[in-house]
């Protein structure tokens, strides 16, 4: 029996038997035809001992040989202190700011006592004076600020750095590792002497010996990709200090013995623990991934606000993580599970098909099958580059992940059979100026169904469960449980950045949303809030629990966007049912009586040069309107409002936007038992339009109308109302 899940096929496990026995694979262990990693040397051992170390030694004493072999690999902690390059950031566009090092920046003097692995963060504000301050765990605490001499200036654990002349003024990000790791193999054994390929720099007498299987590990892919084999890795803990790559696959499965005992071990090394890279066709299955940054070190993971550049984040400084893609076309990632990593566990990142050139690949489908990520400080899954094509994540578990569960720029992505409990968002747009081709006006991109999945308890992250932003489109959100939910749930978004499009053409159907907070205080929260163009929201049913939840809205349209049809929805029971809101934003700077530069706020920001042409702005200070001016146009490269005629503004004043048509149509809903069923307090417009819809008091206490009408234009229609004596 063959079983179908929406539109693929599924196997039913009865034939994981013989699905194996024709791959190749005895259900043993045993291979036929596949190159077993064992015969590459790889130990698979966990093995762990003591051992001394004199400067310039090759040999070492451990305390015991144990399962050690002459040709294995070892890795050797504070043997060897060594520095890696140095990273130098500045002012300029957010992710197009690395500048050159050259020989501004010197280091010396790590003596260990800071750990294996420290990096240290230089942070200079842009200043006629410049002066730094220091971090020494990526952000956590900075050291106080400490004037450029271009001197040798300490930091801790010994080291001191030399900041030679340059332009300082201008601001600067510096990043300095230090480690004290010695990666070498085993030449010789003579009792508890071993004689190693490299020799040690530091004196020690407690210098930690681990197994280290990249060499063999890296070995046996390489003879397998050779060999036109497929790879198979036995039981067994596989230390890694660096990961594998694996390099232009024609087709190769890299297969695990068993994704419980099979384990990719990189908590001493740093990387992937798989990276593949071009090829057609590749498949990782049964693996366990583990690395070095755990959930309650999520802060250290993310992004650091530094005075002197910008999007310097944690974990692209002490990286490591489960599988990164890049550009294989074909990928299937199957029954493996991550955790502690400190980076985007499993990630994909290329070229787009309309950046290709002949004899090159892209990424044209990827599929993450029964895979987990826990206890990890970043992000589970995620496509950085709208190019990649075609990525499923199916029937996953995400638990305890301090960074997005999903964040994609890609293009034709299915999010769907999945568990998320405590962890960020589905991010789904993000397509910064980096990130895009000339394919996308034409191709659009963060094209995502997310549906069937299951979304417990809370958003550690990012305050939302689903999110679209930054010029995703045709996204269908449809048929997920939010379990004891207490976060928002799906947020349209239409704000954006500078030289981003917004988000549109959303549809959210079918869920359920129950927002009973569980265990935890109640924070202001929405089940479904919409701030783009082009949305529908049918179909859902929202309720609390129990008493009635002040903090909890139901579904949220935030102005200026247009085309919204919200209707058959069943809200319950929430402190507000249905809420209409003008979105605001601020003006940053003004250029002269007719410009300024916007800040802050919601009002959606895009790409497009014509964008808001001709509608009106209005003022507000104190809170009160003040006025309004014609928008001329708006330049997105320079973030500008330019109006048609002179205005008395001010950096700080406040800005809503009116549309002439909204097209907003809100009908036929139910709202129940809620403290303020619908609220309007925008400024509509004369399609804004609510009709047919029932709203009832029930047991809410305290409920005193049940439509509020703030302020704006909008036309009430056939709605039936119950157990208010106020009229709409």
């Amino acid at each position: 029996m063959i079983e179908r899940y929406g539109s693929r096929l599924r196997l039913p496990f009865l034939f994981l038997g013989t699905a194996l026995a024709s791959a190749g694979i005895a259900e043993d262990g045993l291979t036929r035809g596949w190159l077993n990693a064992a015969e590459c040397g790889a130990s698979g051992s966990k093995y762990v001992t003591t051992a001394s170390t004199t400067t310039g030694s090759r040999q070492i004493t451990v305390a015991d040989a144990g399962d050690f072999q002459v040709g294995q690999g070892v890795m050797v902690s504070k043997a060897n202190i060594r520095y890696l390059p140095t990273h130098l950031w500045g002012t300029g566009e957010r992710y197009r700011n690395s500048k050159p090092v050259t020989n501004s920046v010197e280091v010396r003097g790590y003596d260990g006592t800071q750990g294996s692995w420290v990096v240290y963060v230089l942070d200079i504000a842009p200043s006629n004076k410049p002066a730094f301050r220091w971090t020494g765990d990526l952000g956590r605490t900075w050291q106080p600020e400490q004037p450029v001499t271009h001197g040798w200036q300490p930091l801790e654990g010994g080291v001191e750095g030399r900041l030679n002349p340059r332009d300082w003024e201008s601001g600067y990000v510096i990043a300095i590792g230090a480690r004290d790791q010695l990666i070498s193999r085993i030449e010789k054994i003579e009792g508890n002497v071993l004689t190693l390929r490299d020799p040690a720099n530091r004196t020690v007498s407690d210098a930690v010996v681990r197994h280290n299987d990249t060499f063999a590990l890296q070995a046996a892919v390489d003879r397998a990709l050779k060999e036109k084999r497929n790879l198979f890795v036995p039981i067994g803990h596989y230390r890694l200090a660096r990961g594998l790559r694996v390099g232009n696959p024609a087709a190769i499965t890299i297969e695990g013995a068993s994704a419980v005992d099979t384990v990719l071990d990189i908590s001493e090394g740093e990387g992937s623990c798989i990276h593949l890279s071009e090829g057609v066709e590749a498949t990782v299955r049964n693996f366990r991934m583990i690395g070095f940054m755990a959930f309650d070190e999520r802060d250290k993971a993310g992004e650091m606000r530094t005075r002197g550049s910008t999007a310097i984040w944690g974990f692209a400084l002490k990286h490591c993580n489960a599988v990164t893609i890049s550009n294989t076309e074909r990928v299937l990632v199957e029954n493996c599970h991550a955790s502690r990593m400190s980076g985007e566990c499993f990630v994909a990142g290329g070229r787009s098909r309309g950046a290709v050139k002949p004899g090159r690949s892209h990424t044209k489908k990827i599929t993450y099958l029964r895979c987990s990520v826990t206890d990890s400080a970043r992000n589970a899954f995620n496509d950085v580059m709208c190019g990649i094509e075609n990525t499923d994540v199916l029937n996953c578990r995400i638990v305890d992940v301090g960074g997005n569960s999903w964040e994609g720029a890609s293009r034709f992505v299915t999010f769907a059979g999945n568990y998320v409990r405590n962890a960020g968002p589905i991010g789904i747009g993000n397509l910064g100026p980096g990130n895009r081709d000339d394919t996308y006006p034409d191709l659009g991109a963060g094209q995502t169904l997310v549906a069937d999945n299951v979304f417990e308890g809370n958003i550690c992250y990012g305050n939302c469960a689903i999110r679209t932003s930054r010029g995703s489109t045709q996204v269908i959100v449809r048929n997920n449980l939010f379990v004891n939910f207490g976060s928002s749930g799906v947020s349209i978004g239409g704000n954006g950045y500078p030289n981003e499009f917004p988000a549109a053409n959303t549809t959210v159907t079918g869920n359920i949303f129950d927002m009973t907070a569980v265990g935890q205080k109640s924070v202001r929260r929405t089940a479904i809030s919409v701030g783009a163009d082009d949305s529908v929201v049918s179909d859902n049913q929202i309720y609390v629990r129990g008493t009635n939840d002040a903090a909890v809205t139901g579904i949220c349209l935030y102005e200026p966007s247009v085309n919204a049809l919200v209707h058959d929805n069943l809200v319950r029971n929430c402190g507000a049912g249905i809420a209409v809101i003008a979105g605001q934003s601020v003006v940053k700077e003004v250029v002269d009586a007719k410009t300024f530069v916007v800040g802050y706020g919601t009002v959606p920001l895009g790409w497009q040069p014509h964008l808001y042409r001709g509608r009106t702005l209005v003022w507000f200070r104190g809170g009160k309107p003040a006025g309004t001016s014609c928008i001329e146009c708006f330049a997105p490269l320079a973030m500008q409002f330019k109006l048609k005629q002179p205005a008395a503004m001010k950096s700080g004043d406040r800005f809503e936007i009116l549309s002439d048509a909204a097209n907003w149509v809100i009908h036929d809903n139910v709202i129940s038992d809620c403290l303020k069923p619908v609220i309007l307090d925008a400024n509509g417009s004369p399609t804004s339009l609510l009709k047919g819809n029932m709203i009832s008091r029930g047991g809410a206490t305290g409920a005193k109308q049940a439509i509020q009408v703030v302020r704006g234009q909008f036309t009430s229609s056939g709605n039936l109302i119950n157990g208010f004596d106020e009229k709409p």
